[in-house]
């Protein structure tokens, strides 16, 4: 696909990009669920019977936190992957002083 096709305005590449990006959350959340699933063996394992709230706490802890950090490092990639970057202006670019 040319570089200039490579865009989320393009509906054809943006559905094409929102498609790779639901299917690595898909991908994220088996990962998320087998991760919760050892930390809850381990902690049963180290404690012996877990608390429903204990439990439950975990799951959600480990669970959550795996997909907020799967989502944002998606939606990371996807605006750089699709040329949103580079398209930003930076307004102070001239009044920024590099070096000295």
């Amino acid at each position: 696909m040319p570089e200039q096709d490579q865009d989320l305005d393009n509906p054809a590449y943006a559905a094409f990009a929102w498609g790779r990006f639901k299917r690595i959350l898909w991908w994220m959340t088996g990962a998320a669920l087998l991760a919760t699933g050892v930390a809850e063996l381990t902690l049963y394992w180290s404690l012996g019977g877990l608390d429903w709230v204990t439990a439950t706490a975990t799951f959600l802890g480990v669970f959550l936190t795996i997909m907020l950090t799967a989502a944002l490092m998606g939606l990371m990639f996807l605006s750089s992957g699709s040329g949103h970057d580079e398209r930003v202006e930076d307004p102070l670019r001239d009044q920024i002083e590099i070096g000295d």
